[in-house]
């Protein structure tokens, strides 16, 4: 599975919410100012609702009530339990509470039971509640509200955490009433921001209240789970672990540990959520004793790892929690992982850290499938591989290294002394290659691939002689870390050394058979070869990795493997579009789509629909390919096909990582369909999915992204701009160019940075020509050049033929500015340069544009010299290219070809003083009109109505007389109003001109 962004088309190169509970016993009024904290008195009212009269008990509650009791005892409050309160006991207890709590400087309630939210309020339940109760629900209930506006009058803090939130314990379609004549309000799915915690600057300047926190176990209107039954809810299981760290460590940084505690032990059904408005930051100063030895390391570790998570953005969130999902490994582990790593070192492309999780998720199954294989009589050793076991269920994945290398210390002091008999030399071999093997899996999940290939190799060393599946194991693994090495690093030795590797496993099978195995592993080895490949500018060991692809395939068919066959599929198809990509031909690119098509049909949705996803936008990507070498692009409507139906599996909320890709991929298609047909509304829709695409794609989560969708975004308004002749849509597409240049430098990203040049170059180019600025046509003209110092023509063909052509375009423009004719022939020679590659056979799309570039210039090349072989040379140039480019297929070009073959014909005409060409030439203008209408192009309209004009002024000329000359003024007066309609009144003065000059020939007659 891959995700590739388009970044070039045809001529272009395209809350953690703010979490805080109640603790004791510090308040500051900024963190660099601890020494002046004071002790506080601090007073809590526990409650604990379990044994419901009327409505479904909860078992957890009085448990969760009882262990907050001692655990705020613990920390210094004086804190008082009570448990199964009906409405009248509670509401004694609460207003008992509020005046106890006079004098005291915080004052806390924690309350576990059941919990419903209606019009804004929220209630708790007593344990008397029945339905009858929702209709007089201010009396029945308790609001919460109202206690937390007494508390408030005389507590300078208060804190109250709502362990509530579980499912409604009323009838889904019941409804609460504050009192018997209020309106009816329906019961929400949760608890919600409860109204008495404002904002910080809502607050009153006079008020003396500190602040207000209110804690609930879900997020605004999500159910929470109460847990097993006899045992904690998940929100109380994690106070009671993590109040605990309150030592010197902020009380935010703490519950910031519970929020995301609760998120992984719930596998992310349940994330507590906070409404806070502390005017001082709240500190600890009493704690109960913390874990110590292994289980102090991994807390400690596993408390950092917390806060690490709160800090990710939702997008890679999800990129996480989808790599858990599909490859059923711990989620903790897998945080655990991106941990080990460093934040700052966390892949910045979501391309790259997809295949970070789901390479280290491939270690961690692994890892938990083969811990039977360590047996060992030693207990420390058992002991220290528990641990760690531990400690990566933990997401401890820095711990769990140091455990196992006290383990493989161990191993090492004993060594020697494992020589008694050969049993237990195999026995101890085999369990001293599990430590190593186990040491190596720890550092491939700290990303130390290095290190990780060297244990491996050790572990290989110890079991070869002695169980040949292990053998197998430890040197494929061997291989793997060498490859993950070479690929993080560049490093090509280590890439050489990884098929070395696994040449040697294919010497393990017997008489050389290729069985499954046997393609497994040089399935394996070609993926290595591949990745070689791709950075060397010749393509023999693409090759390779393409014919090893296919042989795997026709084992896998023999065996009737379909999951290795699509996988061994997809990667075949991967390397025949990188080679394709390379190559003028499109036969690599037809094979690609081809063998893509292939793996859809062992893909199949209702049972791998997000791999079936992933395909349907590989084929989009190979389709799009595939359709810059055709003359009308006839595949990229099912590019766009392909994308749509990708977007089907690949919501926004379930993959918006994966959705934005899909919609900046769909976003290409769609900007070279709409220049193609000429259709804004399809440009417009493009520039459309970048902005969405960027929502996700933001340059603080995602910069290598937000600089390709910025690229993506400058090519659509690019073409937004066709359709007017202003510069301000023109001037916002520079902008975009510039922005991805920023990330887009040429050090780091040449191919991006060469992509963005061009794509600038085409800017000037257009504003040059609206503004006749010579100053914008050199910089555009300075551009192409610059792209060319990347686009060399051995490695990149076709890109190097693409710089040629644009900067053809731009040099033509120059001579028109500039009026000077050798500006024409640097034209010309450019477009020539570019017909080196592009060929009418291969890429016949590309050669026709080029081929009406040349007639262009030829055209305007005879202005200066008068030559008559020039315009018939241009006349040739532009009907090749009409061979190629249809009305149907490319009505823009096809349009301006017809166009300059009429001007050319005219000045022939008037070259050689006959009027034989007139018919011809007035036939090309009049077939403009079908494309260039008043309605949708009133500018290019009017050109077409002057040149109509010229052709009956001639024809008056030639002995037409009067009725020529009037229908010559009228089609100048039509001339003269479209340029008004389009805002382009430049030519008008000239075109008044002419109808002076007609009205006095008419005149003279």
């Amino acid at each position: 599975m891959g995700f590739v962004d388009i970044s070039k088309r045809n001529l272009f190169r395209q809350t953690w919410r703010t979490a805080f509970v109640a603790t004791l016993f510090c308040l500051a009024a900024t963190t660099l100012a601890l020494a002046e904290t004071k002790s506080l008195k601090g007073v809590a009212l526990i409650i604990g609702q379990s044994q419901y009269e009327h409505i479904a008990a909860l078992p957890n509650p009085a448990n969760d009530a009882r262990d907050m009791a001692k655990m705020l005892t613990d920390l210094g409050f004086d804190a008082r339990n009570v448990s199964n309160r009906d409405a009248a006991k509670l509401k004694r207890d609460l207003e008992r509470f509020t005046e106890d709590a006079e004098g005291a400087d915080v004052a806390l309630i924690y309350y576990s039971g059941h919990g419903i939210e209606a019009g804004g309020e929220n209630y708790l339940v007593p344990v008397d509640a029945d339905v009858s109760s929702l209709a007089d629900a201010d009396q029945a209930l308790v609001p919460i509200s109202a206690v937390m506006d007494a508390l408030k009058k005389t507590v300078p803090v208060t804190i109250v955490l709502l362990d509530a939130c579980r499912t409604n314990p009323f009838p889904a379609n019941a409804m609460v009433r504050r009192a018997p004549t209020a309106s009816a309000e329906p019961i929400g799915g949760g608890l919600e921001p409860v109204r008495g915690a404002k904002a910080l600057g809502n607050a009153p300047a006079a008020d003396a209240s500190l602040g207000t926190v209110v804690g609930f176990a879900a997020e605004p209107g999500r159910p929470a789970l109460d847990g097993a039954a006899g045992e904690n809810s998940p929100y109380a299981a994690a106070l009671l672990r993590h109040l605990a760290a309150m030592k010197g460590t902020e009380f935010g940084s703490v519950m910031r540990m519970v929020t995301e505690e609760v998120y992984l032990d719930t596998k992310t059904r349940q994330r507590p959520w906070v409404n806070e408005s502390l005017r001082r930051l709240l500190y600890f100063g009493v704690a109960p004793p913390e874990p110590t030895g292994d289980d102090g390391l991994i807390t400690g570790e596993r408390r950092q790892l917390l806060l690490t998570i709160s800090d990710l953005p939702d997008p890679k969130r999800a990129q996480v929690e989808l790599a858990s999902l599909q490859e059923n490994v711990p989620l903790d582990a897998l945080y655990g992982v991106l941990r080990a790593l460093g934040t700052e070192k966390i892949p910045e492309d979501p391309t790259d850290l997809q295949k970070v999780l789901y390479a280290q998720a491939e270690r961690l199954k692994k890892m938990m499938s083969e811990r039977t294989a360590l047996r060992t009589d030693d207990p420390e050793i058992k002991r220290l591989v528990a641990s760690a076991d531990k400690a990566i269920g933990q997401g401890a994945i820095v711990t769990a290294r140091k455990f196992l290398d006290d383990a493989v210390g161990r191993v090492e002091r004993t060594s020697d002394a494992v020589d008694e008999a050969e049993d237990l030399v195999k026995q101890k071999r085999l369990a001293d290659a599990a430590i190593y093997a186990r040491r190596a899996d720890a550092s491939a999940l700290v990303f130390d691939y290095k290190s990780a290939a060297g244990d491996y190799a050790k572990a290989f060393s110890l079991a070869q002689k002695w169980d040949d599946k292990l053998r197998w194991n430890y040197k494929n693994q061997e291989a793997e870390a060498l490859n993950a090495y070479g690929y993080a690093t560049g490093d090509l030795d280590a890439l050489q050394h990884s098929i070395e590797a696994f040449r040697v496993i294919l010497n393990f099978i017997p008489n050389g058979e290729q069985n499954r195995d046997w393609a497994i592993t040089r399935n394996n080895m070609a993926v290595v070869l591949q990745t070689i490949g791709e950075r060397e500018t010749e393509t023999a060991r693409l090759e390779e990795a393409a014919r090893i692809f296919r042989d795997s395939l026709v084992v896998f068919d023999r065996v009737k493997d379909d999951l290795n066959w699509a996988a061994a599929q997809n990667n075949l198809a991967n390397v025949l579009l990188k080679i394709g990509e390379r190559e003028s031909d499109p036969k690599r690119l037809n094979e690609a789509v081809a063998a893509m098509r292939a793996t859809l049909e062992k893909r199949p949705r209702d049972k791998v629909p997000l791999d079936w996803a992933s395909s349907q936008n590989n084929l989009g990507l190979a389709l799009y390919a595939l359709s810059e070498r055709e003359p009308a692009g006839e595949h990229l409507g099912q590019a766009e096909a392909a994308y749509r139906l990708a977007l089907e599996e690949y919501t926004r909320e379930k993959a918006p990582v994966e959705w934005a890709m899909v919609e900046n991929n769909l976003g290409n298609t769609l900007v070279t369909l709409g220049i193609q047909l000429n259709d804004k509304a399809k440009i417009n829709e493009a520039a459309d999915a970048f902005r969405a695409a960027l929502e996700v794609r933001t340059r603080e989560t995602f910069p290598v992204s937000w600089a390709t969708s910025r690229l993506n975004l400058g090519n659509a308004l690019s073409g937004v701009a066709r359709f007017d002749m202003g510069t301000g849509t023109l001037e916002e597409a520079a902008e975009a160019y510039d922005d991805a240049l920023t990330v887009f430098t040429r050090q780091r990203f040449p191919m991006d940075w060469a992509s963005a040049q061009n794509n600038l170059g085409s800017i000037y180019q257009t504003l040059g020509q609206r503004t006749r600025d010579a100053a914008k046509l050199e910089q555009s003209a300075a551009a192409f050049q610059a792209a060319r110092q990347v686009y060399v023509r051995r490695k990149f063909p076709l890109d190097w033929a693409m710089s040629y052509y644009n900067l053809g375009n731009t040099l033509q423009l120059l001579g028109g500015v500039t009026d000077k004719p050798e500006h024409y022939s640097q034209a010309v020679d450019a477009y020539r340069d570019a017909l080196r590659e592009y060929k009418r056979e291969t890429n016949p799309r590309q050669w026709a544009l080029t081929q009406a570039g040349i007639g262009s210039t030829l055209h305007w090349l005879s202005m200066s010299n008068a030559d008559p072989k020039t315009l018939q040379d241009s006349i040739a140039a532009r009907r090749a290219a009409l061979e190629i480019l249809t009305m149907k297929t490319a009505p823009v070009d096809w349009a301006n070809a017809q166009n300059g073959i009429g001007m050319s014909l005219l000045n022939l005409g008037n070259i050689q003083r006959t009027g034989k060409y007139l018919d011809d030439a007035e036939a090309a203008f009049t077939a403009t009109l079908k494309v260039f209408t008043r309605e949708s192009q009133p500018m290019q309209w009017a050109f077409e109505q002057n040149n109509l004009g010229d052709i009956h002024w001639n024809r008056a000329g030639y002995g037409g007389g009067k009725p020529e000359y009037l229908k010559a003024i009228e089609f100048f007066e039509n001339a003269k109003q479209g340029f008004t309609e389009a805002g382009y009144t430049m030519p008008i003065p000239l075109t008044d001109q002419k109808i002076d000059l007609v009205k006095k020939q008419i005149a003279k007659k």
